[in-house]
């Protein structure tokens, strides 16, 4: 009877969520839209400040990204080496280029040149350095947190680099809540305008230096170039 009964009674409840077998992806479109705006900033920069001529670095991420949409469509969600190594390094000629270009931004505010004199010019590639540099950072975040976005996509990591508000307490987020870009894009501007961290919290040492760097960067961009425009324009 005992036994009967216990055939009879519901088996337990599973720890795992329903469907959760199933990849929760995000869309490809808001990391697309990024890279394309990056794109246009790169073009708009003056050549002082860019790698090369206008078309070459656009066409080069405009490469990757095209083989990466080829690859995985617009739902960010395949496993693959490939693809991961192809967004690794679209990612990274990102950060290349905005570091390169606020490099010589600020030679350009130290030792002078044609630019640092116009406060109109100075100002808007100052802007460009400054929005490419947060589009960047926010691309790098994005694709180191927890393994990547695929990563994120098949199953929550154990140890995530970034603690968002909805992780650190599951109640205030909807059940299977991932990060997606937008939530790294707001991390982005938002520590280049607070130079700290504001609600998410960095875990391991390589978000944090990588934190520390584009605050520094922010940090020296503002200062440097509201500084040198009053200047010219007083």
């Amino acid at each position: 009877m005992a036994e009967e009964a216990a055939s009879n009674q519901d088996p337990p409840a599973s720890s795992e969520p329903v469907g959760g077998t199933q990849p929760i992806a995000e869309a490809r479109w808001p990391m697309a839209g990024a890279i394309l705006a990056a794109m246009v900033l790169t073009v708009l920069l003056p050549d002082a400040l860019r790698i090369g001529p206008p078309w070459l670095l656009p066409l080069i991420e405009g490469i990757l990204l095209v083989a990466i949409v080829a690859g995985d469509g617009h739902r960010v969600d395949r496993r693959s080496s490939f693809l991961r190594i192809l967004s690794i390094g679209l990612v990274s000629v990102l950060v290349i280029e905005a570091l390169w270009s606020t490099g010589w931004l600020i030679h350009g505010l130290v030792v002078g040149n044609s630019l640092t004199n116009s406060a109109s010019a100075l100002l808007s590639a100052g802007a460009s350095v400054w929005v490419s540099n947060n589009i960047a950072f926010a691309l790098l975040y994005w694709e180191v947190d927890g393994g990547g976005a695929v990563a994120r996509a098949h199953h929550a990591p154990q140890h995530p680099d970034f603690a968002f508000p909805q992780q650190m307490n599951p109640r205030i987020g909807r059940p299977g809540w991932r990060p997606r870009f937008v939530d790294y894009l707001y991390l982005g501007f938002t520590n280049a305008t607070a130079f700290s961290p504001t609600d998410v919290m960095p875990l391991t040492p390589r978000v944090k230096v990588a934190m520390a760097v584009q605050s520094v960067i922010s940090l020296a961009i503002l200062g440097l170039v509201v500084a040198r425009a009053v200047n010219v324009f007083s």
